[in-house]
């Protein structure tokens, strides 16, 4: 690796100037997973790295009944997936953070450093869409808050401006009723990252849906809000035929992505696949016996 200057400021207006100043040279390093990864394989080389461990701003996890949850971006994967304030409020949160990669990078990965890296192939983004979670900016202009789905723009691209960092990440309260499954799918059990998952939302009088918010992560270039499965779960009784309905409109409004960890139609079908056990499981669906063996 190349020699670097490593600063340590102690507030969002400072690290702001020290970010401007330095331009493309420079990189945030929050739990530095991702980054010193890159820089160990060269491909990153910058100048200047701007820790923000210091910035109070920046920790914690806190509720609020009418704000929802509060969690700092340098809240560590395993610091949502123990906290007795996201099982409590976002359990499906605290299930999917405690299966985020392996224990190593939950024990030194943050969720705030997760959602700038941008990496489709996690968990998070995905999740905190379903959720409707907000991502809050800061720099030394001031602050904005922006939905998940504006934050991730493109293919490891997000909308953070040169001199900003992620704050936090809000998530508003659930309403009664509410409940939400995150589920994953990987090629093998040795891998951390998913070939695809779904979370999925939804309100649940009995078998009655409302209210469904469904995003699929991994498979896609971005996180992607399937609103024409969401429009149709609503108001209906949702049976084992209606979660095949649901799943195959799923399949069918997504882009999936083409490498060597699996072709578009392979991602096309696993979703479709893992979009059908989502929503049977959230409705306690026993699709194996009403439908058969799934692939």
């Amino acid at each position: 690796m190349r020699e670097f200057d490593y600063l340590e400021p102690t507030s969002v207006e400072e690290a702001s100037r020290m970010l401007a100043d330095a331009g493309d040279e420079a990189r945030v390093i929050a739990g530095g997973t991702a980054l010193m990864l890159g820089m160990r394989q060269r491909m990153l080389a910058p100048t200047r790295l701007v820790s923000v461990a210091r910035i109070e701003r920046l920790h914690g996890i806190a509720f609020d009944a009418a704000r929802g949850l509060r969690i700092g971006a340098l809240a560590r994967h395993v610091d949502v997936a123990r906290s007795p304030l996201v099982r409590a409020h976002a359990p499906m949160l605290a299930s999917m953070a405690a299966r985020v990669a392996n224990p190593q990078v939950r024990n030194q990965g943050t969720l705030g450093g997760n959602l700038c890296y941008a990496d489709p192939s996690t968990d998070p983004p995905g999740c905190l869409m379903a959720l409707d979670a907000q991502v809050v900016l800061g720099s030394a202009r001031g602050e904005r808050v922006l939905s998940i789905e504006a934050f991730l723009v493109d293919y490891y691209v997000t909308a953070l401006e040169p001199d900003e960092i992620v704050l936090e990440i809000l998530v508003p309260p659930l309403a009664a009723g509410t409940e939400g499954v995150y589920t994953r799918f990987l090629r093998t059990a040795a891998e951390h990252r998913p070939l695809a998952s779904v979370a999925f939302v939804a309100r649940r009088e009995g078998t009655l849906c409302r209210q469904a918010r469904l995003a699929v992560g991994a498979s896609t270039p971005i996180p992607t809000r399937l609103r024409r499965a969401e429009a149709f779960l609503e108001g209906r009784h949702v049976t084992p035929e209606i979660a095949a309905e649901v799943a195959d409109l799923v399949a069918q409004d997504i882009e999936p992505v083409s490498d060597l960890r699996g072709s578009a139609d392979y991602r096309r079908e696993m979703v479709r696949t893992v979009a059908r056990r989502t929503v049977a499981e959230l409705f306690g669906l026993d699709i194996l016996t009403n439908q058969g063996a799934l692939p």
